[in-house]
């Protein structure tokens, strides 16, 4: 769960609804500079699902006593985010074996940046189960969709690691988007055509919900992202009161508005 400040109160974002703004990003993906990806929708799909194994916590969220707030998911116990972690693949899995790997890999990235060679790996007994068990179940897709001709040409390992790095690079992007932060902030490492690029987002003037985003990485000449969050109002000792309090909190339908430099 993505908790947005907001001068209104706490608007609670799902993260689910997170990932489908990760969606939107990438079947609006794509130029002369950024170029396309493929297989589209199996990529589109792995965006807009990477965060299906929150999607049951997040229904009825645990009390985070410290703030009396529902845990956000960066305060997740470790075991907590593991567990919902563990389960996210396989649930994509009978949609498509393509962006169950995908999802896999990114969240193996979570504890094993593929990005960061210095950062050290944890020794954490917890985290060292959780990666075997994803390194044997991305093995096994990857066994699986390298002898089938449909998808041999997009599991040679160049465009997976490109098609691993887009979805990380929307989710990224999402999540800094949904926090609606009132700075400038830049994603490194995003995929080009022929390369990489640093995307910056700047807040565009004093509204909270227009960006100015350069380079420009997609089709039109502007986007409208469209997501929904609930406002909810005080703190709790208690959990059931919170969650019964976040059943009966206003939806809102957040929009985030994008336009080139």
């Amino acid at each position: 769960m993505l908790h947005r400040e907001d001068e209104t109160g706490l608007i609670l974002i799902g993260q689910p609804a997170h990932a489908w703004v990760s969606g939107q990003l990438a079947r609006a993906w794509g130029n002369e500079r950024f170029g396309r990806f493929e297989p589209w929708e199996e990529v589109c799909l792995a965006a807009e699902q990477h965060d299906i194994g929150m999607a049951a916590w997040d229904a009825a969220p645990e009390l985070n006593e410290a703030s009396g707030l529902p845990y956000s998911f960066r305060e997740l116990p470790r075991r907590t985010h593991l567990a919902l972690w563990a389960s996210a693949a396989r649930l994509v899995l009978p949609q498509s074996r393509y962006a169950a790997l995908l999802i896999s890999l990114h969240g193996i990235g979570l504890y094993e940046p593929d990005d960061q060679p210095d950062v050290a790996r944890s020794d954490d007994p917890t985290v060292l189960e959780y990666l075997a068990g994803q390194h044997a179940f991305k093995d096994e897709l990857l066994a699986s969709l390298r002898t089938d001709h449909c998808y041999s040409p997009y599991a040679l390992p160049d465009v997976i690691a490109r098609n691993r790095r887009l979805v990380a690079r929307f989710d990224g992007i999402s999540l800094a988007l949904c926090h609606a932060l009132r700075f400038e902030h830049a994603h490194e490492g995003v995929p080009t055509a022929d390369g990489e690029a640093t995307i910056t987002a700047t807040p565009a003037g004093d509204d909270p919900s227009e960006y100015v985003i350069d380079p420009w990485p997609f089709g039109e000449d502007a986007l409208t992202l469209v997501y929904e969050g609930r406002l909810l109002e005080g703190t709790f000792t208690d959990e059931e009161t919170m969650r019964d309090a976040i059943g009966r909190a206003p939806w809102l339908v957040l929009e985030t508005r994008l336009w080139p430099a």
